[in-house]
């Protein structure tokens, strides 16, 4: 039987429960507003590499966007298009955003889709559509900062890669205007140099970023693949995160005003 100074002291307990729940609770969600960066592709998006044991850890100033559309604390991986997703290059890309500018947060929004070519991006489609419904859920705690994108292999025969250009610039126009970004950066990363077929499109993709404002291009030289000819391993995803933050930066840079 419970004493009658518990029966008084229990809703008290609830209470002091539920405030300690609420503290954790919000202790865990990430500091408003984040820089957002909208993560679009194939699978050298989604990332392929393997999750060594030694993985540099993420910062707590980082976070990810879940399938459910909920802010969870980031690891890898990050992406969830498929079971064989892995280390991606967001991550190291990430890293070297909060290690810069220790002030910010970063929010990563993971919608690239392994194997779909630009076609399956175009507005109107399911994984056009899908972005723009994250990215405007992802806004509501912060702003978009940056379009990370890496996709191409599906799109290397001639008579895709004519067209390539085009159709690119004009989903990245049309993306920009229903999320109300204009001028938001867009990062291009090159298809692996070790994948023969990838020449021609590497050769067209300076013509392609220079349709597209406030576009710039990460280079893939010297990356290697983790042994299938056409995924980077996860140490060249690292050094690749690195150059497309070294680019998103210089973007940056050049929209500051210059200093007296």
């Amino acid at each position: 039987m419970l004493s009658p100074s518990f029966k008084v002291m229990k809703p008290i307990l609830s209470i002091l429960m539920f405030l300690l729940f609420c503290a954790d609770a919000e202790a865990q969600s990430p500091q408003k507003p984040m820089r957002l960066f909208l993560l679009l592709g194939q699978s050298n998006m989604a990332g392929r590499g393997s999750v060594p044991s030694n993985e540099p850890a993420f910062n707590s100033r980082i976070y990810m966007m879940n399938k459910e559309m909920n802010w969870i604390q980031a690891k890898d991986p990050v992406h969830f298009d498929k079971p064989i997703a892995g280390v991606g290059l967001c991550s190291e890309f990430a890293r070297v955003l909060v290690k810069k500018d220790t002030n910010i947060t970063v929010g990563l929004i993971p919608c690239a889709m392994g194997g779909s070519s630009l076609d399956e991006w175009k507005p109107g489609s399911k994984l056009y559509t899908q972005a723009i419904e994250r990215a405007r859920e992802a806004v509501k705690s912060g702003a978009l900062a940056g379009i990370l994108w890496h996709q191409g292999e599906a799109d290397s025969a001639p008579d895709k890669l004519a067209s390539y250009g085009e159709r690119f610039a004009a989903m990245i126009s049309q993306l920009r205007k229903e999320l109300s970004a204009p001028t938001v950066p867009v990062i291009v990363g090159e298809l692996g140099r070790f994948r023969e077929a990838s020449r021609p499109f590497n050769d067209a993709l300076p013509t392609v970023v220079s349709r597209v404002p406030n576009c710039a291009l990460a280079t893939a030289e010297n990356l290697t693949d983790k042994g299938d000819k056409l995924h980077f391993n996860t140490q060249s995803l690292h050094l690749f995160g690195q150059r497309y933050a070294a680019v998103f930066l210089a973007l940056e840079a050049k929209k500051k005003p210059p200093t007296r």
